[in-house]
């Protein structure tokens, strides 16, 4: 089931469960959302995500990360 990820979501913003601001959706190719994560996040989330340190400026989410979508945001899921 896909969660309906367009390109009309580039520059949303994407939250964790806590309501920390993690990234923002850069870019979105074939439904996978691209994210340009917030530099302070790396260190924190990085490992979580399956994001770590690298010249690669955005970082593809998961579908699985994800708890809500909406015409404004993405939530990802508490769980991680």
């Amino acid at each position: 089931m896909s969660i309906g990820i367009t390109a009309d979501h580039e520059g949303n913003p994407v939250f964790n469960a806590d309501e920390q601001r993690i990234g923002i959706v850069a870019s979105v190719e074939h439904g996978t959302a691209y994210v340009n994560p917030d530099p302070n996040i790396l260190e924190e989330f990085g490992a979580k995500f399956g994001w770590e340190r690298s010249d690669q400026e955005t970082h593809p989410l998961a579908e699985e990360q994800i708890e809500t979508v909406t015409d404004d945001e993405i939530v990802l899921r508490s769980d991680l």
